[in-house]
């Protein structure tokens, strides 16, 4: 597969009533790279994947490149870009290797041609077993193999996939999660993911970039974003930040009207300690291999800690807080 860049200048979307879906930002993924989109409903990680493939066109002075070619005004079938819907838009009267093939027969490839290309595909997802198979009689991961399977035929020069796992129940969306992983680090081709869900994005993505109302928040690689997140913003999206006022005395969080910021993780639970703020466990929530606590500060500050499966804490005991880094 080749590796093409994307660039996106000054790109920015608004509406016909005026909402601006999103802000003019630039952007740039590397060929081969894979860059997931996170952000909830309605951050633009949608808008921003649709004017990369041609289904929107940005405002006035936006400019996107394949490479070195100017995309901006070319139809989506010209772009050369493979694209995964959410909802997969199989057709239905179709067998499994007719849809795959579907692209090329737009393209005016011939018949021969046509069926070697998708079962080469259907191979490379697993799925030559079911070529003949009419896609109602697969199941959601089936599908979403196909989908997969079907925007690669036509060798495109981007992959671009919008909530792709989306439909599936978590099980098997958690599976198919680490087979999309290896599949897309196999095919080396650049591609972008928009998703909502953070374990989904830190899996797939060689760089994650957050999103949040028509803005990137922030770009890197998933343990940047979480170690170091440039707002409240992106802490929160990528796991849960803690926020006290105290301060740390030997490692200790301590009575003072400091801004802390740490991860539930960070927060060891000790019995309570000299001149250390006591905390009171509020709730204990036994989750299989680690123990979440909510606590409560003597004014009132709440946060959680997560702790070993054999902690021995309960609700209503007091402890003090030690903060460590991971």
């Amino acid at each position: 597969m080749n590796k093409t860049s994307i660039t996106l200048r000054e790109c920015a979307k608004t509406w016909p009533d005026g909402t601006r879906a999103l802000q003019p930002l630039d952007l740039r993924v590397e060929g081969g790279e894979i860059l997931a989109l996170l952000g909830p409903s309605g951050c633009g990680k949608t808008t921003l994947l649709r004017l990369i493939c041609g289904l929107e066109q940005s405002d006035a002075g936006g400019k996107i490149f394949y490479g070195q070619e100017d995309v901006t005004q070319l139809p989506p079938e010209q772009r050369g870009a493979g694209v995964v819907f959410q909802s997969y838009a199989l057709f239905p009267n179709m067998s499994v290797a007719d849809n795959v093939a579907y692209g090329l027969r737009v393209r005016g490839q011939d018949a021969a041609s046509r069926k070697r290309r998708a079962m080469e595909m259907l191979a490379l997802v697993r799925m030559q077993d079911f070529a003949e198979r009419n896609v109602t009689q697969l199941s959601g991961g089936q599908r979403q193999r196909v989908a997969l399977a079907r925007a690669l035929a036509i060798e495109p020069r981007v992959l671009l996939l919008d909530e792709p796992l989306t439909a599936l129940d978590a099980k098997l969306r958690e599976h198919l999660r680490v087979e999309l992983a290896q599949m897309l680090r196999e095919l080396s081709i650049t591609t972008v993911i928009v998703t909502h869900d953070q374990d989904e994005a830190m899996m797939l993505g060689d760089r994650i970039a957050v999103m949040s109302a028509g803005r990137i928040e922030q770009i890197g690689t998933a343990e940047t974003l979480y170690r170091q997140p440039a707002t409240d913003f992106v802490g929160e999206f990528l796991g849960t930040l803690c926020h006290v006022r105290a301060v740390v005395e030997n490692g200790l969080l301590a009575p003072g009207a400091s801004e802390l910021a740490f991860r539930p993780h960070h927060a060891v639970l000790l019995t309570p300690q000299p001149r250390a703020l006591q905390a009171r466990v509020l709730a204990r929530f036994f989750l299989g291999d680690t123990v979440r606590y909510e606590l409560a500060l003597p004014d009132d500050q709440r946060f959680s800690a997560v702790a070993p499966a054999d902690s021995i804490h309960q609700a209503g005991d007091k402890v003090s807080v030690k903060l460590v880094q991971a």
